[in-house]
């Protein structure tokens, strides 16, 4: 009968220091995983920036075939009046400058998204995406923005 009791009591379940170790392997899985993860979904989301911007720039080309500037209007580009939002809506859009043969469109992660920290400005001319070196972003981080 003692027997009994004892391999009852052998089988109940885990033991406290058991659990505490699973939580603590569980813990350092996630802290690692994490950061990976919400680097990949950042990375992901830049698509969003990038390929509004070469609609922009296709919309800028269709634009100028008929009229003698490219524009600054984002309605006469097809967007809703008032918006200046990305497709999915992590950045803002802007076409800053247009003459009768150069644009510049710029995409800047959005206040208030889960894009809000991204470094990456994304650029867009008339010939196509900026890579260029300036003073302020080195052409390897430009060319990592855009995945080239």
């Amino acid at each position: 009968m003692q027997m009994l009791k004892k391999q009852a009591r052998d089988r109940a379940g885990f033991t406290l220091i058991e659990l505490m170790i699973t939580v603590a392997v569980v813990g350092i899985l996630a802290s690692v995983a994490y950061p990976s993860y919400v680097s990949t979904i950042k990375k992901a989301r830049r698509e969003d920036a990038i390929s509004t911007l070469l609609a922009l720039q296709l919309n800028q080309e269709k634009w100028r075939a008929n009229n003698p500037t490219y524009t600054t209007t984002l309605t006469n580009l097809g967007y809703a009046s008032g918006s200046t939002d990305s497709k999915d809506g992590y950045y803002t859009i802007a076409v800053s400058a247009a003459t009768a043969t150069t644009f510049t469109a710029t995409a800047t992660p959005k206040t208030g998204t889960a894009q809000a920290s991204d470094t990456c400005t994304f650029t867009v001319k008339e010939s196509g995406p900026d890579l260029a070196t300036d003073a302020s972003v080195s052409s390897a981080t430009k060319r990592t923005c855009w995945n080239k």
